[in-house]
């Protein structure tokens, strides 16, 4: 377990994004090594639906959908180097029973005579509805060709060439997926489908998972 406070330096940096909801933030110490958690209070653990015994030794990227981006883990490694003091990035955990929810998690790095000697965890549920998991979002191949798609940074004329389309017609399935994914364009609706864990983790061009098309 890491043992070493924190700084006022440390810390100075994320007062704005935790201080107004520390009631609802939660905390746990991670080791910089492997991302393996050390030691968590019982709410932190309660989030992901394991006890605090539980959640002990395990990697956080088996706590978060589709494993860690790999923005994640970049931002990881700039702490464990000593690059950078803290960051605080959007996530989607995953709960013991399957579900999973948004949350911002802050980690802050904690530095001993040696360097940096762990992290410490600030989780940050937004909201307490749940956020659909990828089992209940299954697409048709049409659509899950289309969000590939745009993930990719085609053009409407490039998809509707692609895939024997209209224009009308690709616009109208893009029309469909934003109202489905709730997302007003489609930056966001790509961002929302990587939260959902939609697309095979590190594959270029994006692909929907194969066992979410229907």
């Amino acid at each position: 377990m890491v043992t070493t406070s924190l700084t006022a330096s440390s810390t100075a940096g994320v007062t704005a994004d935790v201080g107004a909801t520390r009631r609802r933030t939660y905390t746990a110490h991670a080791c910089t090594k492997d991302m393996t958690i050390t030691a968590a209070e019982a709410d932190f653990a309660a989030r992901f639906g394991l006890s605090p015994g539980q959640i002990y030794g395990r990697a956080l990227s088996d706590l978060l959908q589709a494993g860690t981006p790999a923005r994640l883990r970049h931002r990881f490694t700039e702490l464990s180097e000593g690059r950078a003091g803290w960051f605080t990035e959007r996530v989607t955990g995953r709960h013991a029973t399957g579900r999973v929810f948004a949350a911002d998690l802050t980690a802050i790095a904690v530095t001993g005579p040696a360097g940096t000697a762990g992290l410490v965890l600030l989780l940050r549920p937004l909201g307490e509805t749940d956020v659909p998991g990828p089992r209940g979002l299954t697409l048709s191949t049409l659509d899950a060709r289309v969000l590939e798609g745009v993930a990719a940074g085609a053009s409407t004329v490039q998809l509707a060439g692609r895939l024997y389309l209209s224009r009308q017609g690709v616009e109208y399935r893009v029309g469909l997926l934003l109202r489905r994914f709730d997302a007003p364009n489609r930056p966001a609706l790509v961002a929302r489908a990587h939260t959902y864990g939609l697309f095979v983790p590190g594959q270029w061009p994006p692909q929907v998972l194969p066992d979410l098309v229907e």
